[in-house]
């Protein structure tokens, strides 16, 4: 991926517009929302352990409410930035305007994730925080194996299903190139079970989080290649009680723009620190 910066445009994977539609869907048929919960409630105790006051924030796409309860009460001012579903990607976000930005499962749909970042880098005044959370890692790597396997086996072929999702070292990297400093990633690994992997899709669909890829297949999955994935799914990644298991791996980013008063990063290789320790920071003085 390139940044927007760059004279190479990112290559577009993600159909953003159609991402909206989805989500407004999902809205519709009452969203499930655990992943979502359980990210609010690590936002809030992350948050709870920094040791200094943020004024003015941003929430960066995140699909539904992450500044919730006694949180949102921290802030002076709290901004919601909604997706347009412009293949640019640009954030209405005013240079050094912003103490603090978050997000919460969005930013895996992001075609220039470099360059997103990099927004939201000068977005942030000095020693402001980026705190984020995405799915990337193993995620669905059942769903994705099952399907490989069925579509391989029925049709003598196979077409992109599940988004390609970054590792822990990747958006680390990202960090670092985006200008960041002290950047720090770690990763929250799940494992959901449900009774039959048409449960699990019916969950995504809720999500707003089923196949927005532009190289996606256009025509409906054939029946024989449903049922065949999904008892393959069940021969492969079934539990002795018969339910299936399905993974998300969420990734938490961090990362301070720079300001005189942080500490000297540490030479490549050599950081211990957990994203938790990292945001345990004195206030500025």
């Amino acid at each position: 991926m390139a940044n927007t910066s760059e004279a190479t445009a990112a290559p577009l994977l993600f159909d953003r517009a159609l991402l909206q539609t989805r989500q407004s869907r999902a809205r519709k048929l009452g969203p499930a929302m655990f992943l979502l919960d359980r990210v609010a409630e690590d936002i809030g105790e992350r948050l709870q352990a920094v040791l200094r006051d943020f004024s003015d924030v941003a929430d960066v796409w995140t699909p539904g409410d992450l500044l919730r309860g006694p949180v949102r009460d921290r802030f002076k001012s709290a901004t919601h930035v909604d997706p347009d579903g412009s293949p640019r990607e640009a954030l209405p976000l005013r240079p050094a305007s912003l103490d603090l930005a978050i997000s919460g499962l969005a930013f895996q749909f992001v075609n220039d994730l470099p360059g997103v970042l990099s927004q939201i880098r000068r977005a942030l005044k000095p020693d402001g925080l980026l705190l984020a959370a995405m799915i990337g890692g193993d995620t669905l790597t059942e769903l994705r194996q099952s399907f490989a396997a069925a579509e391989a086996e029925r049709e003598g072929g196979v077409s992109p299903r599940v988004a390609p999702f970054a590792d822990l070292r990747d958006v680390g990297g990202l960090l670092q190139r985006a200008g960041f400093a002290l950047p720090v990633t770690d990763l929250d690994h799940l494992v959901v079970r449900y009774d039959n992997a048409f449960a699990l899709m019916a969950d995504l669909r809720r999500m707003g989080a089923t196949n927005i890829l532009f190289e996606r297949r256009r025509t409906p999955t054939r029946r024989a290649t449903l049922l065949r994935m999904a008892q393959i799914y069940s021969e492969r990644f079934a539990d002795a009680d018969g339910r299936i298991r399905a993974t998300f791996d969420v990734i938490w980013l961090s990362g301070w723009a720079p300001h005189e008063s942080q500490p000297k990063p540490l030479k490549p290789g050599s950081a211990k620190a957990s994203l938790e320790a990292a945001v345990k920071r004195a206030p500025k003085t």
